[in-house]
């Protein structure tokens, strides 16, 4: 994957960024109020006898709303790094490197082997399964003119299975939920990286090639959904 034009792929993303929610609580203080009316004036009094004061009903204290049951969060697997990644329909069968960041930041990219294969897990994301996004890159592209391991990631429709075989011998099965293009100058990074209710995976190559410069200026992304 050649690095685009204002970085490489991922150079202004913070890879596996953990998004932290702070929760605000908002109360009110307890006042309390008299239900006596003010003392009558001395001349008031000497004219006219009180009258016995009505005995006023108790008021129950509002019953406490019963908090809404929070949703149970999707069911996921054990953590297991991955082995394997199969997207049968383009034909994609790859081994998958284990790669982290660079000095910049940035997401380091597999190493082509001329054929632009193989495809690699960023070592800092939830193993496919966990909890979270899973992140994984692939070519778009390879030395040779050939088409890279991920080169159709834009046929891919929802409703299409990944497979990722795992080193406990299971099999984590996804979902295509949908397709973005995204320019590498406005990269979504929250979105991509950030925490999820459930397991799913993220697939990222480079998209935009540009003739004039022979860099790629957007990447193309692909979210999946761990199958229930």
């Amino acid at each position: 994957m050649k690095s685009g034009r204002r970085g490489g792929p991922w150079a202004t993303t913070a890879a596996g960024l953990l998004l932290v929610l702070a929760l605000g609580g908002c109360g009110t203080a307890d006042s309390k109020t008299s239900d006596a009316g003010a003392p009558p004036s001395a001349s008031a009094a000497a004219s006219a006898a009180p009258a016995p004061a009505a005995a006023s009903p108790a008021m129950p204290a509002p019953a406490p709303s019963a908090p809404a049951p929070a949703a149970p969060e999707p069911a996921v697997l054990s953590r297991s790094e991955p082995v394997v990644l199969e997207i049968p329909a383009i034909g994609v069968r790859t081994d998958l490197l284990k790669l982290g960041l660079r000095d910049n930041g940035s997401l380091e990219v597999p190493q082509d082997n001329g054929n632009g294969a193989p495809a690699s897990w960023y070592n800092a994301s939830p193993t496919p399964g966990e909890r979270g996004p899973s992140v994984m890159l692939g070519h778009v592209n390879s030395p040779s003119g050939r088409g890279g391991v991920f080169a159709d990631l834009r046929k891919l429709t929802p409703g299409t299975e990944i497979n990722v075989s795992r080193t406990d011998g299971s099999i984590a099965v996804f979902i295509v939920d949908r397709g973005a293009l995204y320019s590498k100058n406005d990269f979504p990074t929250l979105e991509v990286y950030g925490n999820t209710a459930g397991s799913e995976l993220r697939l990222i190559t480079c998209d935009g090639y540009d003739p004039a410069t022979g860099l790629f200026d957007d990447n193309y992304v692909i979210y999946a959904k761990l199958k229930a």
